[in-house]
């Protein structure tokens, strides 16, 4: 079975980060996945998909550290539907990725307010590089590859 996530998308608000009573902490974000295409008249359409992201662990430092509300970023996780009970007790559901564990992965991708590619994350893939941060040690420059020149290695 494959339960694997991917996105690209801007965040709709700043980070919401929470820390539970054991110290745990999970940052909630929103992105915005937005795709565009033609119709078959040649006009332009667009539609966008607002998806929930839960950050767990280092990462969740990372991500209230390091993005904000228009931070253009790269999402891989695990998709996970919860339930939970609103204040008049009705169930309610709530789907969303899910970022913890070795196949976590976040990459801040440059733009206007990210001035470049960092890659945070226990799985890897080519290319990529960890800045140290998502270990919780500072940034040391003698660990860095190069940047990947805007590309998105996957």
């Amino acid at each position: 079975m494959l339960n694997q996530c991917q996105f690209i998308g801007n965040l709709g608000r700043d980070p919401e980060t929470r820390t539970f009573q054991s110290g745990d902490k999970v940052c909630n974000l929103r992105i915005a996945v937005t795709e565009k295409w033609k119709d078959r008249d040649g006009n332009k359409q667009e539609r966008t998909e607002w998806v929930s992201v839960a950050v767990f662990g280092p990462l969740a430092d990372v991500a209230n550290q390091y993005l904000h509300k228009g931070s253009k970023a790269y999402v891989s996780g695990k998709m996970r539907t919860r339930k939970w009970r609103d204040q008049s007790g009705q169930d309610r559901y709530s789907t969303e990725v899910v970022l913890q564990g070795p196949d976590a992965k976040l990459v801040m991708l440059g733009g206007p307010n990210n001035s470049s590619n960092s890659s945070y994350g226990s799985g890897g893939y080519g290319g990529s590089y960890d800045d140290g941060l998502a270990r919780g040690g500072p940034p040391d420059d003698r660990d860095r590859q190069p940047d990947l020149d805007g590309e998105i290695p996957f």
